[in-house]
């Protein structure tokens, strides 16, 4: 098997839109009144999900490289308390974040330096490959629910 392929593919993954809408087309051209609105039956805010991606993202990055790493208190740690970003600023900052770590762990991805079947050394057993294709899911999960509650808020051409 060609771990070159693999390492590419990762990389793909993490960011492509070739099956479904990707993170950057989800979350462009919201407006700022918008980004804390919820929705009757559906749990979250734009800015609760945004959120979520960009703490859950880090936690697993930082679970991939820091020795040292912490493990957060779940659920609590994990979702913002309001629904309202803090600011216009908190709204770009989250994105901005979002997009450096994905960056991240796409070179974490390509490192040769880093077997991705190996376990992590501060882990209990998972791999950098697990890690990498579960921030991937997730984001993916995620991003869809950003493109379904844009749509419940008449903010999304499809």
């Amino acid at each position: 098997m060609d771990h070159q392929v693999i390492r590419e593919h990762i990389v793909r993954l993490l960011s492509w839109e070739e099956a479904h809408v990707g993170f950057e087309s989800t979350i462009e051209d919201i407006p700022e009144e918008l980004r804390g609105k919820t929705v009757e039956n559906f749990p979250h805010s734009l800015w609760q999900l945004l959120e979520h991606i960009r703490i859950c993202q880090w936690d697993i990055l930082d679970f991939c490289i820091n020795p040292e790493y912490q493990e957060m208190e779940w659920p609590k740690d994990y979702w913002p308390t309001s629904p309202t970003p803090p600011s216009s600023q908190a709204w770009d900052e989250s994105i901005r974040q979002v997009l450096a770590d994905r960056e991240a762990l796409k070179q974490l991805a390509v490192d040769p330096q880093v077997d991705l079947t190996s376990e992590i050394p501060h882990g209990d057993g998972q791999t950098y490959y697990r890690e990498l294709l579960l921030v991937a899911d997730h984001n993916a999960y995620h991003v869809g629910q950003l493109a379904m509650l844009r749509r419940l808020l008449g903010i999304w051409d499809s």
